[in-house]
């Protein structure tokens, strides 16, 4: 069965946008003649009228409509392709505006940006550093980066872009005055310092016998929302902290914290990258994310 001419459809869909055989043809640079013929061609092909005619007006049969609906599909389908060959070989340009967690950015994006930059002269970037979760399509982000988190917005996708062991420790001094918890029900008593922003708090858990996971029930006298004032607050000596290895891992080296119960599987820290749903990603926002999926994946 011999394929449709893709001409004949695309006069026809621009024929239904315009409401006319002459409208249409002109869009396209054809004669009314021209454009009625290249629809009955196709109503022939397809053995099903496409078009209701009268001398005023046109309208869609169910076939019609259904084919229409169709080409709409096609028409984005070839938008996607064009775009997406073109993004890949444009230079990145304009603001690239990212809201990232504090510590993780100064400590691990940072460097990152020093490259891109390099990389892409024509690129500026403004960084949002915080720990509060930023509404990212209201306040007009291209891209965050968040710790744990996923998309629970129907308008982003998120995407793990690396693992980060977390460590379980405390200051020495901590241990000196409270004792070392020998296992998970230990927690209990000490005063666990654990993440909260806007009313949700982090929950520890670890795995247990069988491959269940088990929740802590320490005590969170201080609750706090920035994963660098934990750690601070754990160097002070104010309580355990459960904090990733890009944190802690200099402190753990340096005897400024220890990390106890080292044989319980945590959970990881995962590190998400959110951004806008779109059809097809800005240069300046897939070149980043593809520098920082590729640095990351070296460590």
């Amino acid at each position: 069965m011999p394929r449709t001419n893709l001409n004949d459809i695309l006069i026809f869909m621009a024929v239904v946008d315009a409401g006319s055989f002459i409208a249409g043809g002109q869009a396209i640079g054809l004669s009314r003649s021209a454009a009625g013929k290249a629809v009955i061609r196709l109503e022939d092909r397809l053995g099903a009228r496409l078009l209701n005619r009268t001398t005023r007006t046109l309208s869609l049969t169910d076939e019609g409509r259904m084919f229409y609906e169709r080409g709409l599909q096609i028409l984005v389908s070839v938008d996607e392709a064009e775009a997406s060959v073109v993004g890949q070989n444009s230079t990145p340009r304009g603001v690239l505006r990212l809201a990232v967690p504090d510590a993780f950015g100064r400590l691990v994006v940072l460097p990152l940006l020093e490259k891109y930059l390099q990389a892409w002269p024509d690129i500026q970037v403004e960084v949002s550093f915080t720990d509060r979760p930023a509404d990212i399509v209201e306040e007009g982000f291209d891209l965050a980066i968040r710790v744990g988190a996923t998309a629970t917005d129907n308008r982003l996708v998120s995407r793990v872009i690396a693992t980060y062991k977390t460590r379980l420790c405390a200051s020495p001094s901590y241990f000196a005055e409270r004792g070392e918890p020998r296992d998970i029900d230990d927690l209990a008593v000490h005063d666990c310092l654990i993440f909260a922003s806007r009313n949700q708090r982090q929950g520890w858990r670890f795995r247990g016998e069988g491959g269940s996971w088990i929740k802590a029930q320490g005590r969170s006298r201080l609750r706090l929302d920035s994963a660098e004032a934990i750690r601070d607050a754990a160097l002070a000596g104010l309580g355990i902290a459960l904090l990733p290895d890009f944190l802690v891992a200099d402190d753990l080296a340096a005897g400024r914290l220890r990390q106890i119960l080292a044989d319980l599987e945590t959970d990881n820290a995962k590190i998400v990258t959110l951004y806008p749903d779109k059809r097809v990603l800005e240069p300046r926002v897939r070149r980043f994310i593809d520098l920082i999926v590729e640095e990351l994946g070296r460590g």
